[in-house]
Protein backbone atom coordinates (compact mmCIF):
# COMPACT_ATOMS: atom_id res chain seq x y z
CA UNK A 1 0.00 0.00 0.00
CA UNK A 2 1.23 3.54 -0.71
CA UNK A 3 1.56 6.08 2.05
CA UNK A 4 -0.86 8.90 1.22
CA UNK A 5 -0.11 12.47 2.24
CA UNK A 6 -1.57 15.84 1.29
CA UNK A 7 0.62 18.78 0.38
CA UNK A 8 -2.36 21.01 1.05
CA UNK A 9 -1.96 20.18 4.73
CA UNK A 10 1.78 20.89 4.91
CA UNK A 11 3.17 24.15 6.29
CA UNK A 12 6.93 23.65 6.71
CA UNK A 13 8.92 25.66 9.24
CA UNK A 14 12.42 26.35 7.98
CA UNK A 15 15.36 27.97 9.80
CA UNK A 16 17.82 30.39 8.18
CA UNK A 17 20.53 27.72 8.15
CA UNK A 18 18.14 25.25 6.52
CA UNK A 19 17.25 27.82 3.85
CA UNK A 20 20.92 28.41 3.02
CA UNK A 21 21.71 24.70 3.05
CA UNK A 22 19.15 24.30 0.29
CA UNK A 23 21.20 26.46 -2.09
CA UNK A 24 22.92 23.67 -3.99
CA UNK A 25 22.18 21.90 -7.29
CA UNK A 26 19.15 19.63 -7.27
CA UNK A 27 19.57 15.84 -7.35
CA UNK A 28 19.01 16.04 -11.10
CA UNK A 29 22.36 17.88 -11.34
CA UNK A 30 23.96 16.45 -8.22
CA UNK A 31 26.84 14.71 -9.97
CA UNK A 32 27.24 16.53 -13.28
CA UNK A 33 30.58 17.83 -14.48
CA UNK A 34 32.15 19.54 -17.47
CA UNK A 35 33.26 16.08 -18.62
CA UNK A 36 29.70 14.72 -18.54
CA UNK A 37 28.38 17.58 -20.69
CA UNK A 38 28.01 16.47 -24.31
CA UNK A 39 28.42 19.43 -26.67
CA UNK A 40 26.53 19.21 -29.94
CA UNK A 41 29.16 19.07 -32.74
CA UNK A 42 26.81 21.17 -34.87
CA UNK A 43 26.86 23.92 -32.21
CA UNK A 44 30.50 24.98 -31.61
CA UNK A 45 29.39 27.58 -29.07
CA UNK A 46 28.63 24.73 -26.64
CA UNK A 47 32.21 23.42 -26.53
CA UNK A 48 33.48 27.01 -26.36
CA UNK A 49 31.27 27.64 -23.34
CA UNK A 50 32.82 24.69 -21.50
CA UNK A 51 36.29 26.15 -22.05
CA UNK A 52 35.19 29.58 -20.84
CA UNK A 53 33.64 28.15 -17.70
CA UNK A 54 36.66 26.00 -16.87
CA UNK A 55 38.79 29.13 -17.07
CA UNK A 56 36.30 31.04 -14.94
CA UNK A 57 36.37 28.28 -12.31
CA UNK A 58 40.10 28.88 -11.93
CA UNK A 59 39.50 32.60 -11.50
CA UNK A 60 37.11 32.03 -8.60
CA UNK A 61 40.07 31.01 -6.44
CA UNK A 62 41.63 34.40 -7.07
CA UNK A 63 38.95 36.76 -5.84
CA UNK A 64 39.50 40.47 -6.13
CA UNK A 65 40.72 41.73 -2.74
CA UNK A 66 38.46 44.03 -0.80
CA UNK A 67 39.09 46.72 1.80
CA UNK A 68 42.74 47.31 2.77
CA UNK A 69 43.92 44.26 0.84
CA UNK A 70 42.93 46.03 -2.36
CA UNK A 71 45.59 48.68 -1.68
CA UNK A 72 48.27 46.66 0.09
CA UNK A 73 49.48 43.73 -1.93
CA UNK A 74 46.20 41.98 -2.66
CA UNK A 75 46.16 39.64 -5.62
CA UNK A 76 44.98 41.31 -8.81
CA UNK A 77 41.62 40.32 -10.15
CA UNK A 78 41.93 37.76 -12.92
CA UNK A 79 38.81 38.83 -14.84
CA UNK A 80 37.63 42.37 -15.42
CA UNK A 81 34.06 41.58 -14.41
CA UNK A 82 32.61 39.81 -11.42
CA UNK A 83 30.58 37.28 -13.30
CA UNK A 84 29.88 35.10 -16.30
CA UNK A 85 26.46 34.91 -17.92
CA UNK A 86 25.28 31.96 -20.03
CA UNK A 87 22.71 33.07 -22.60
CA UNK A 88 20.75 30.55 -24.65
CA UNK A 89 17.37 28.93 -25.26
CA UNK A 90 15.62 26.41 -23.06
CA UNK A 91 17.24 23.02 -22.67
CA UNK A 92 20.65 23.61 -24.30
CA UNK A 93 22.50 22.54 -21.15
CA UNK A 94 22.98 25.86 -19.35
CA UNK A 95 21.94 24.49 -15.96
CA UNK A 96 24.18 21.44 -16.45
CA UNK A 97 27.13 23.75 -17.09
CA UNK A 98 26.27 26.08 -14.20
CA UNK A 99 26.03 23.11 -11.82
CA UNK A 100 29.32 21.77 -13.19
CA UNK A 101 30.94 25.09 -12.34
CA UNK A 102 29.51 24.92 -8.81
CA UNK A 103 30.86 21.38 -8.33
CA UNK A 104 34.31 22.34 -9.61
CA UNK A 105 34.80 25.29 -7.28
CA UNK A 106 35.96 24.76 -3.70
CA UNK A 107 34.99 26.89 -0.76
CA UNK A 108 31.63 28.28 0.35
CA UNK A 109 29.26 28.66 -2.57
CA UNK A 110 25.56 28.91 -3.38
CA UNK A 111 23.44 27.60 -6.25
CA UNK A 112 19.80 28.55 -6.74
CA UNK A 113 17.30 29.91 -9.22
CA UNK A 114 16.71 33.61 -9.62
CA UNK A 115 13.33 33.22 -7.94
CA UNK A 116 14.91 31.40 -5.00
CA UNK A 117 17.28 34.33 -4.37
CA UNK A 118 14.48 36.89 -4.48
CA UNK A 119 12.49 34.65 -2.15
CA UNK A 120 15.51 34.37 0.14
CA UNK A 121 15.61 38.16 0.44
CA UNK A 122 11.90 38.11 1.23
CA UNK A 123 12.43 35.53 3.95
CA UNK A 124 15.61 36.96 5.53
CA UNK A 125 15.70 40.68 4.55
CA UNK A 126 18.10 42.26 2.09
CA UNK A 127 20.89 43.01 4.56
CA UNK A 128 20.90 39.55 6.10
CA UNK A 129 21.01 38.02 2.61
CA UNK A 130 24.03 40.14 1.68
CA UNK A 131 25.72 39.22 4.96
CA UNK A 132 25.00 35.53 4.40
CA UNK A 133 26.20 35.41 0.79
CA UNK A 134 28.96 38.03 1.02
CA UNK A 135 31.47 35.53 2.41
CA UNK A 136 30.93 33.03 -0.39
CA UNK A 137 33.44 32.34 -3.15
CA UNK A 138 30.77 31.82 -5.81
CA UNK A 139 27.05 32.56 -6.21
CA UNK A 140 25.31 30.77 -9.09
CA UNK A 141 21.95 32.10 -10.29
CA UNK A 142 19.97 29.83 -12.58
CA UNK A 143 17.15 31.08 -14.83
CA UNK A 144 17.93 34.76 -14.35
CA UNK A 145 14.83 36.78 -15.16
CA UNK A 146 13.38 40.12 -14.14
CA UNK A 147 9.61 40.22 -13.86
CA UNK A 148 8.88 43.56 -12.24
CA UNK A 149 10.59 46.83 -11.26
CA UNK A 150 10.98 45.72 -7.65
CA UNK A 151 13.01 42.67 -8.67
CA UNK A 152 15.10 44.83 -10.99
CA UNK A 153 16.17 47.18 -8.21
CA UNK A 154 16.55 44.35 -5.70
CA UNK A 155 18.79 42.17 -7.84
CA UNK A 156 20.90 45.04 -9.15
CA UNK A 157 21.64 46.03 -5.53
CA UNK A 158 22.32 42.45 -4.48
CA UNK A 159 24.66 41.71 -7.39
CA UNK A 160 26.49 45.01 -6.92
CA UNK A 161 27.06 44.45 -3.21
CA UNK A 162 28.16 40.85 -3.69
CA UNK A 163 30.56 41.88 -6.46
CA UNK A 164 31.97 44.64 -4.24
CA UNK A 165 32.53 42.00 -1.55
CA UNK A 166 34.63 39.99 -4.01
CA UNK A 167 32.05 37.28 -4.70
CA UNK A 168 32.20 35.73 -8.17
CA UNK A 169 28.84 35.48 -9.94
CA UNK A 170 27.59 33.04 -12.56
CA UNK A 171 24.14 33.12 -14.13
CA UNK A 172 22.02 31.52 -16.82
CA UNK A 173 19.12 32.97 -18.76
CA UNK A 174 17.50 32.98 -22.16
CA UNK A 175 17.59 36.79 -22.22
CA UNK A 176 20.67 38.95 -22.59
CA UNK A 177 21.32 40.96 -19.40
CA UNK A 178 20.80 44.27 -21.15
CA UNK A 179 17.38 43.11 -22.34
CA UNK A 180 16.09 41.80 -19.01
CA UNK A 181 12.63 43.10 -18.22
CA UNK A 182 11.64 43.77 -21.82
CA UNK A 183 8.01 42.95 -22.48
CA UNK A 184 7.16 42.82 -18.78
CA UNK A 185 7.26 46.40 -17.57
CA UNK A 186 8.59 49.78 -18.64
CA UNK A 187 12.20 48.59 -18.74
CA UNK A 188 13.39 51.93 -20.09
CA UNK A 189 12.44 53.54 -16.77
CA UNK A 190 14.80 51.16 -14.98
CA UNK A 191 17.61 51.14 -17.52
CA UNK A 192 20.15 52.24 -14.91
CA UNK A 193 19.46 49.21 -12.72
CA UNK A 194 19.39 46.90 -15.73
CA UNK A 195 22.72 48.30 -16.93
CA UNK A 196 24.22 47.74 -13.47
CA UNK A 197 23.28 44.08 -13.84
CA UNK A 198 24.66 43.86 -17.38
CA UNK A 199 27.96 45.44 -16.31
CA UNK A 200 28.59 42.64 -13.80
CA UNK A 201 28.80 39.89 -16.44
CA UNK A 202 30.76 38.67 -19.42
CA UNK A 203 28.20 37.06 -21.73
CA UNK A 204 28.72 33.59 -23.21
CA UNK A 205 26.21 32.59 -25.89
CA UNK A 206 25.17 28.91 -26.10
CA UNK A 207 23.26 27.94 -29.23
CA UNK A 208 21.20 24.80 -29.68
CA UNK A 209 17.76 23.21 -29.75
CA UNK A 210 15.60 22.59 -26.67
CA UNK A 211 16.28 18.90 -25.94
CA UNK A 212 12.93 18.64 -24.14
CA UNK A 213 11.17 19.45 -27.43
CA UNK A 214 13.16 17.17 -29.76
CA UNK A 215 10.33 14.93 -30.85
CA UNK A 216 8.55 15.23 -27.50
CA UNK A 217 4.80 14.75 -27.99
CA UNK A 218 2.19 16.96 -26.40
CA UNK A 219 1.27 16.59 -22.75
CA UNK A 220 -0.13 13.10 -22.06
CA UNK A 221 -3.86 12.64 -21.85
CA UNK A 222 -5.03 13.06 -18.25
CA UNK A 223 -6.30 10.04 -16.40
CA UNK A 224 -9.87 9.73 -15.29
CA UNK A 225 -10.30 10.12 -11.57
CA UNK A 226 -10.95 6.37 -11.23
CA UNK A 227 -7.80 5.56 -13.25
CA UNK A 228 -5.83 7.96 -11.07
CA UNK A 229 -6.96 6.24 -7.86
CA UNK A 230 -6.14 2.81 -9.30
CA UNK A 231 -2.72 3.94 -10.47
CA UNK A 232 -1.85 5.33 -7.03
CA UNK A 233 -2.57 1.97 -5.39
CA UNK A 234 -1.34 -0.36 -8.15
CA UNK A 235 1.85 1.39 -9.31
CA UNK A 236 3.15 3.12 -6.21
CA UNK A 237 2.97 0.53 -3.44
CA UNK A 238 5.44 1.40 -0.69
CA UNK A 239 5.88 4.94 -2.03
CA UNK A 240 4.91 8.25 -0.45
CA UNK A 241 2.20 9.76 -2.65
CA UNK A 242 1.05 13.34 -2.19
CA UNK A 243 -2.57 13.22 -3.35
CA UNK A 244 -4.49 16.50 -3.50
CA UNK A 245 -7.41 18.18 -5.15
CA UNK A 246 -5.54 20.45 -7.54
CA UNK A 247 -7.30 23.69 -6.69
CA UNK A 248 -7.03 22.99 -2.94
CA UNK A 249 -3.26 22.68 -3.38
CA UNK A 250 -3.00 25.79 -5.53
CA UNK A 251 -4.96 27.80 -2.97
CA UNK A 252 -2.80 26.44 -0.13
CA UNK A 253 0.38 27.68 -1.83
CA UNK A 254 -0.66 31.23 -0.96
CA UNK A 255 0.13 30.46 2.69
CA UNK A 256 3.53 28.81 2.07
CA UNK A 257 6.48 31.12 1.35
CA UNK A 258 8.10 30.08 -1.95
CA UNK A 259 11.50 29.95 -0.22
CA UNK A 260 10.14 26.86 1.58
CA UNK A 261 8.95 24.93 -1.48
CA UNK A 262 12.02 22.67 -1.42
CA UNK A 263 11.14 21.55 2.10
CA UNK A 264 7.43 21.56 1.20
CA UNK A 265 7.92 18.52 -1.06
CA UNK A 266 10.57 16.72 1.02
CA UNK A 267 10.03 12.98 1.23
CA UNK A 268 7.46 12.86 -1.59
CA UNK A 269 7.98 10.13 -4.22
CA UNK A 270 5.12 11.06 -6.55
CA UNK A 271 2.36 13.65 -6.68
CA UNK A 272 -1.21 12.81 -7.68
CA UNK A 273 -3.47 15.72 -8.59
CA UNK A 274 -7.21 15.28 -8.87
CA UNK A 275 -9.09 17.53 -11.30
CA UNK A 276 -6.32 19.74 -12.65
CA UNK A 277 -7.92 22.95 -13.90
CA UNK A 278 -6.77 26.04 -15.78
CA UNK A 279 -5.35 28.68 -13.45
CA UNK A 280 -6.80 32.10 -14.26
CA UNK A 281 -5.06 34.43 -11.79
CA UNK A 282 -1.52 35.61 -12.54
CA UNK A 283 -0.26 35.65 -8.95
CA UNK A 284 -1.56 32.12 -8.40
CA UNK A 285 0.00 30.94 -11.66
CA UNK A 286 3.42 32.35 -10.77
CA UNK A 287 3.42 30.56 -7.41
CA UNK A 288 2.52 27.35 -9.19
CA UNK A 289 5.44 27.86 -11.59
CA UNK A 290 7.80 27.87 -8.60
CA UNK A 291 6.32 24.61 -7.35
CA UNK A 292 6.68 23.07 -10.83
CA UNK A 293 10.36 24.06 -10.83
CA UNK A 294 10.98 22.46 -7.43
CA UNK A 295 9.20 19.24 -8.48
CA UNK A 296 11.33 19.13 -11.63
CA UNK A 297 14.49 19.77 -9.59
CA UNK A 298 13.71 16.72 -7.44
CA UNK A 299 12.42 14.65 -10.39
CA UNK A 300 9.07 13.93 -8.72
CA UNK A 301 6.73 12.16 -11.18
CA UNK A 302 3.19 13.47 -11.63
CA UNK A 303 -0.04 11.61 -12.26
CA UNK A 304 -3.19 13.65 -12.75
CA UNK A 305 -6.78 13.89 -13.85
CA UNK A 306 -8.46 16.99 -15.28
CA UNK A 307 -7.07 19.14 -18.08
CA UNK A 308 -3.67 18.36 -19.68
CA UNK A 309 -0.75 20.47 -18.53
CA UNK A 310 -0.56 22.42 -21.78
CA UNK A 311 -3.87 23.94 -20.69
CA UNK A 312 -2.99 24.71 -17.06
CA UNK A 313 -2.33 28.38 -17.91
CA UNK A 314 -4.61 30.64 -19.93
CA UNK A 315 -3.82 31.59 -23.53
CA UNK A 316 -3.34 35.17 -22.40
CA UNK A 317 -0.71 34.06 -19.88
CA UNK A 318 1.09 31.96 -22.49
CA UNK A 319 1.30 35.00 -24.78
CA UNK A 320 2.02 37.64 -22.12
CA UNK A 321 5.01 39.09 -20.36
CA UNK A 322 5.66 35.96 -18.29
CA UNK A 323 5.37 33.58 -21.24
CA UNK A 324 8.92 32.23 -20.82
CA UNK A 325 8.15 31.14 -17.27
CA UNK A 326 4.92 29.48 -18.31
CA UNK A 327 6.42 27.68 -21.31
CA UNK A 328 9.23 26.37 -19.09
CA UNK A 329 6.69 25.18 -16.52
CA UNK A 330 4.56 23.41 -19.15
CA UNK A 331 7.66 21.73 -20.57
CA UNK A 332 8.70 20.49 -17.14
CA UNK A 333 5.23 19.43 -16.01
CA UNK A 334 4.80 17.53 -19.29
CA UNK A 335 8.08 15.69 -18.75
CA UNK A 336 7.13 14.74 -15.18
CA UNK A 337 3.64 13.64 -16.28
CA UNK A 338 5.10 11.44 -19.00
CA UNK A 339 7.35 9.90 -16.37
CA UNK A 340 4.49 9.33 -13.94
CA UNK A 341 1.84 8.14 -16.38
CA UNK A 342 3.91 6.45 -19.08
CA UNK A 343 7.12 5.49 -17.30
CA UNK A 344 9.28 7.68 -19.54
CA UNK A 345 12.36 9.25 -17.96
CA UNK A 346 11.99 13.02 -17.55
CA UNK A 347 14.86 14.72 -19.38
Amino acid sequence: MPQIEQLSRRTPKVSVDELLEGFHPSPRFGEVSFESYRPDPAQPSQAAAVMRLEKFAGAVDHKQPTGLRRFFGGRKQVDSRAGIYLDGGFGVGKTHLLASLWHQVDGPKAFGTFVEYTNLVGALSFRKTVDALGGYELVCIDEFELDDPGDTVLMSRLMRELADAGVKLAATSNTLPGALGEGRFAAVDFQREIQVLADQFDVVRIDGEDFRHRGLPAAPEPLTDLELKRKIHNDYAGKVVAADEFMDLVKHLEGVHPSRYRQFIDGIDVVAWHNVATITEQAVALRFVVLADRLYDKDVPIIASGVPFDQVFTREMMAGGYMKKYFRAVSRLTALAREGQKGETAA
